[in-house]
Order: C-alpha cells, then structure tokens, then sequence
C-alpha cells in the first residue's frame, strides 16, 4: 500500500515533470517579429509578455477582471500547442482543423497532472477557448493586441512579407474590441492606420472610415 510520503513524492514527481515538459513551449516559432525585427518570438516569449501586460493594462478592460485569472489564463493558453503547434493568424487550412487538434492537444497534455492540477489548468484553458467571462474576453484582446503592436514596431515587416490586407486584420481581430474598446481604438490609430498610410499593410476594398472589425 502506498504511504502518504510515497503519494506526496509521486505528485511532486508529476508536476516536476509537467514543468520539464512544458519547457518545450519555448521552441514553438509564432509568425510574429520581435521589435528588433530579426527573429520570430516563441510561445513562451509570447506568453510572458502578454502576462506582463495584464499587469500593467488590466485597468482598460471594458469590465472588471480578476486579474490573477487573466495572468493564469494567457499563461496557459498555448500550452497545448506543445503537441498542436502554432496555427498561423492567416493559415486557412490550418485555422479550419484548429480547434479540434487544439483540443485533443488539450486531452493528451493536461491529465498529465496530478487530478486537481489537471482540472484546474483544463478549467482556464476551456474558458479561454470560450470567450464567455470578461477575463477571457481581455485575455483575448491581449492575445490580439500584442502581435499587433510587435507589427508596429517593426514596419509592419510580416504584414508586408506576407502580403497582408487590411480586411484580414480586421477579420483577425473581429472581436478584439470585446475585452476592451479602448486597446483596439489605440491599436486601430497606431498600429493598423499607419502600416496602411506606408503601404506595408494593403487597401482592399474594406471600408477604411472607423475601420471596425
């Protein structure tokens, strides 16, 4: 029979383990610049910086938050992808078997935890997914927002890369306005209007006046 030592090592064993493999999340490749414009960021560089800007940006969410769930849920978001990877903003193959593979993602990664753990990490990764709770909601906003200032700082460089229009920004960002107006009023005037007016970001047949998503 197992004794309580035994049982609190083995748990202590499974989140170790959880912690080790998680490690992986630093070398899954988004399509996002850094600001220096050399490399793309990783799903952890990602993640920690999104988590930073809650801290510093949680009082422009368009409803009260529990900003310990918003820093836990934009920590957690991409783990899956560990097994998924990265779905590309613009991939339309890839974004159309997203969530499913998210999903069973999701199944294989979390229940390597201990049970309580397990449900806890599963519980803010399905409320992300949802976008039902004003913290998932700016957690998403967050999620939207932070590529779209890394676009900025460096000219737009994927967006002219890849031959981005103005169309499938605002179709990628139809609901960054729901976690908070005001992040997407500054990222529409300072991150989207000026990549238009250089050409980095290409006219379509959008209709550029209040641009909204």
């Amino acid at each position: 029979m197992e004794t309580d030592k035994e049982k609190t090592v083995g748990r202590l064993e499974r989140i170790v383990d959880f912690c080790r493999l998680i490690d992986r999340e630093k070398f899954i490749r988004r399509r996002t610049y850094l600001t220096d414009g050399q490399r793309f960021e990783n799903d952890a560089e990602h993640a920690w910086h999104l988590a930073v800007m809650a801290l510093l940006l949680r009082g422009y969410a368009n409803e009260e938050v529990d900003l310990l769930k918003v820093v836990s849920i934009v920590l957690i978001h991409d783990l899956v992808e560990i097994y998924a990877g990265d779905t590309f903003a613009y991939d339309k193959e890839g974004l159309k078997t997203q969530k499913q593979r998210e999903a069973e993602a999701a199944d294989r990664l979390f229940p390597l935890l201990p049970d309580d753990l397990a449900a806890e990490m599963r519980g803010l990764w399905d409320e992300f997914e949802a976008e039902e709770t004003p913290e998932s909601r700016f957690a998403h906003t967050l999620d939207n927002f932070q590529p779209l200032m890394l676009q900025a700082a460096t000219g737009g460089k994927a967006w002219k890369e890849g031959g981005r229009t103005l169309g499938e920004v605002l179709h990628r960002n139809r609901r960054t306005a729901e976690g908070s107006s005001s992040l997407w009023d500054f990222a529409m005037e300072n991150f989207i209007a000026p990549q238009l007016e250089t050409g980095n970001l290409k006219k379509d047949d959008t209709p550029e006046k209040g641009m909204k998503p």
